[in-house]
């Protein structure tokens, strides 16, 4: 498959590692021939690399199996997800796991990307929702609506939330961007 195909979050196999497509970027610089500036994600080593490669490149599309998994808990470095089915129990490293970690709740499912039976990744819905577990209460009479302060979510994760939030309270998350949704 040519790269130009390829679309942001698809995986293929290059130079015989499992890579992810972060962002892409078409250039065409002038006169010469365009490129795309590609940042891609080793899968299983988690780090980031910039290439520059040519759209009519071939690459080896990699097509993930996604299964729905309980995340039981975290055992050092590892996180520990089970298969509801026969109740299998696999670890993924942090790496794998990526920022999902901030999302994660003991307990919930989760889709876990497989190739060829290895776990490679966690897939996260567009949203979640996590309880406050610590902020500043908001000052009384304060109601102008677009002053924010920081949030302790369950997870350890610190959002920005307007002044009305208090502690238990559940909030609604974008996973992609990390912002705060609404009240849920």
């Amino acid at each position: 498959m040519k790269l130009k195909d390829f679309r942001r979050g698809m995986v293929f196999r290059m130079d015989g590692e499992l890579w992810q497509i972060i962002q892409m970027d078409l250039n065409t610089p002038g006169n010469w021939r365009s490129m795309f500036q590609v940042d891609m994600k080793n899968v299983l080593k988690g780090n980031v690399v910039r290439k520059r490669l040519s759209p009519t490149e071939d690459l080896e599309e990699v097509f993930l199996e996604t299964k729905d998994m309980e995340y039981l808990y975290r055992e050092g470095e590892n996180y520990v997800f089970m298969d509801t089915g026969n109740y299998e129990q696999i670890s993924l490293t942090a790496a794998q796991v990526g920022d999902a970690a901030n999302y994660l709740r003991h307990n919930e499912t989760a889709r876990v990307q497989f190739s060829d039976e290895h776990p490679i990744s966690v897939e996260l819905p567009a949203s979640v929702v996590l309880e406050v577990k610590q902020t500043e209460p908001g000052a009384r009479g304060n109601t102008v609506s677009n002053i924010t302060k920081p949030a302790t979510l369950e997870t350890g994760l610190v959002v920005k939330v307007p002044n009305h939030i208090n502690v238990g309270e559940k909030v609604k998350v974008d996973t992609r961007t990390g912002e705060f949704i609404s009240r849920a």
